[in-house]
């Protein structure tokens, strides 16, 4: 189904309700386009707010009722949402899929907290850089970004060069993504799955950062400086 297309969501929606019940569903899909926030189109921001958030709640919301019957037939079933380590800190040029990834969070703890009386878990995985084409397609929408107003993005010319140079080299090195799909395996099938998990060595350093360092040496991580 088209994550931007409601129509398209909702008739998945009837096709999987009218099957039976859903013991498990995993919210997997996500964009990332880069750009300074400065310039980025809104557009282009509000389709990654869309595809990362908002669409994630209404594929919840349709297949809730087969969710539903799965929690009263065997007392179980699951919301696997995949966040990103980019949800606890996020940096330079990736602005839009931060604050999707950080709304995620919030969505599911009240997603968690709302289904928890009817025996629905609601998960939360947070991974990492992994090895998928969501880099290199990212690296590309983010050149096409950069000429449309290349005057004003020349401003940020470092911070834009630097993040190239960390997709390339994520995309490369990522663990492979039978990694967070044996996490995600766990999560469907352990008896009591932990909540919220974070995957990757990376990304646990980063989660470990966020627990113990004062916000004013976070940021002063993460802001670039000028040349």
């Amino acid at each position: 189904m088209d994550l931007l297309d409601e129509d398209s969501i909702r008739a998945a929606g009837e096709v999987i309700n009218s099957a039976g019940p859903l013991f498990g569903l995993v919210n997997n899909a996500g964009a990332a386009l880069p750009g300074p926030l400065e310039t980025i189109p809104i557009e282009v921001f509000r389709r990654q707010i869309e595809v990362n958030l908002t669409a994630q709640l209404l594929v919840t919301q349709v297949m809730l009722p087969a969710l539903h019957r799965s929690a009263e037939q065997i007392g179980d079933a699951r919301i696997i949402m995949i966040g990103s380590i980019g949800g606890r800190l996020s940096g330079p040029i990736l602005g839009g899929y931060g604050a999707a990834k950080h709304g995620l969070v919030g969505l599911s703890s009240s997603l968690r907290a709302e289904l928890a009386p009817f025996n629905i878990k609601v998960l939360l995985i947070e991974p990492g850089a992994i090895a998928t084409p969501i880099w290199d397609r990212g690296r590309a929408a983010g050149d096409e970004l950069q000429s449309r107003d290349s005057e004003i993005n020349a401003r940020y010319a470092d911070q834009i060069e630097a993040a190239t140079k960390m997709a390339k080299r994520l995309a490369e090195s990522g663990p492979d993504p039978s990694v967070p799909a044996k996490i995600i395996l766990d999560a469907l099938q352990s008896k009591n799955p932990p909540p919220r998990q974070v995957v990757g060595r990376e990304a646990k350093v980063v989660a470990a950062m966020v627990r113990v360092l004062p916000f004013r040496t976070l940021y002063r991580l993460t802001g670039a400086r000028r040349r």
